[in-house]
């Protein structure tokens, strides 16, 4: 089959990114179409994703980008809009909720499957990384155009002949939204073949984008207080992410900024505990890597998390997201013992070879299926 990708745009490589990377490699003869790449802030996968047939829209060229990403989303349906993939058999398409990839244009013929990390955050009414578009002097702008992207959501949504969706809670999230059902698939994780030889030592750990939404301000303020120790690291986002990693400091608190890979092993290795603390996660991709390593977390009792951490055996949950909160609960692990042995196998249902099973039934099943 003719197979064509589809993301919405390719910065910096997270989760989502990481699921397209697992479809690349499923389906290495097929072109990447998205609304812009901007490879300077691919990092260590630069080497990569630079070898992909990347088919950018006609949005790589307006001006001040990258900074004003959140400001062209109402443009970005034309973006997508305007890309002809009808001579494609099957089309895949990673739908982050930044922009709008559905909008694609498609054959009679063509097939299209969509995996949905989530649909739009910002349209609603779930926490996003960046609140620009809530500043003062774009609200009432920000108002109108999210009443139009809702409308053109919808409308796209009836597109693909399939939705996956990353978790439970995103399937939730597409049943109430778009009326549609979809099949759940969880996003792969490189399940690690070789553990660094170490013993746990007395850290707890974050490592995640430094952007809004992850509550790694309340982590902060929470092991200063009690003296817990902890050690932080990814790369700060934008300049809301910057701020916050500017105030990573105490006596008890190291920030490490964005780590090589070798250096992140040995400190999922090591760490006593993980910190996941958003409180929408769509899945919980972030509780799943430590768990590889046999380290237990400690999630927000909410979102994807409900579906990663099992109580008492690979983590605990906790529901109250302040400074009292998450000590309390830090003090709960500290009570409990933990077997790496159980934790890692529970991770294993989250590998990469379980994501590419199912993704090959599926397309199997799915890709001969005609369109309304």
């Amino acid at each position: 089959m003719r197979i064509a990708l589809v993301h919405d745009y390719l910065k910096e490589p997270g989760g989502a990114e990481a699921v397209l990377m697992a479809f690349k490699n499923m389906f290495p003869e097929a072109p990447v179409y998205t609304a812009y790449a901007f490879p300077k802030y691919w990092g260590r996968y630069k080497e990569i994703m630079s070898g992909w047939d990347i088919r950018q829209s006609w949005g790589r060229y307006l001006p001040f980008l990258p900074n004003f990403i959140s400001y062209y989303t109402i443009l970005s349906p034309l973006f997508f809009r305007t890309m002809d993939l009808s001579k494609y058999d099957l089309v895949i398409i990673s739908q982050t909720g930044g922009y709008f990839p559905n909008g694609v244009k498609v054959g009679i013929k063509t097939k299209v499957i969509t995996y949905c990390h989530t649909p739009p955050r910002f349209l609603y009414g779930y926490e996003t990384a960046t609140q620009a578009r809530y500043k003062w002097y774009w609200k009432v702008q920000s108002e109108i155009a999210n009443h139009i992207l809702r409308i053109v959501d919808w409308n796209y949504a009836k597109k693909p002949n399939l939705y996956m969706a990353n978790s439970k809670n995103i399937a939730g999230r597409i049943e109430k939204f778009y009326r549609r059902k979809a099949e759940i698939v969880y996003p792969p994780i490189e399940i690690p073949k070789v553990i660094p030889k170490t013993s746990k030592k007395d850290y707890f750990l974050i490592i995640s984008r430094i952007v809004g939404t992850k509550n790694i301000e309340l982590a902060v303020e929470t092991c200063n207080k009690y003296g817990f120790n902890l050690k932080i690291a990814g790369k700060a986002i934008g300049k809301v992410g910057e701020e916050i990693a500017k105030n990573i400091k105490g006596l008890t608190v190291e920030y490490l900024g964005e780590v090589e890979d070798v250096v992140k092993q040995h400190l999922l290795a090591e760490a006593k505990g993980f910190l996941a603390l958003e409180r929408q996660s769509d899945f919980g991709m972030t509780t799943v890597e430590p768990m590889a390593y046999g380290t237990p977390v400690i999630a927000f009792r909410g979102g994807g998390y409900l579906e990663t951490v099992t109580e008492g055996v690979t983590g605990i949950l906790f529901d109250d997201l302040t400074v009292e909160g998450l000590g309390g609960a830090i003090k709960k692990f500290n009570k409990l013992k933990w077997d790496e042995k159980i934790i890692r196998k529970r991770a294993e249902k989250f590998g990469e070879k379980e994501f590419e099973k199912k993704i090959r039934k599926i397309v199997s099943k799915y890709a001969g299926i005609a369109r309304d």
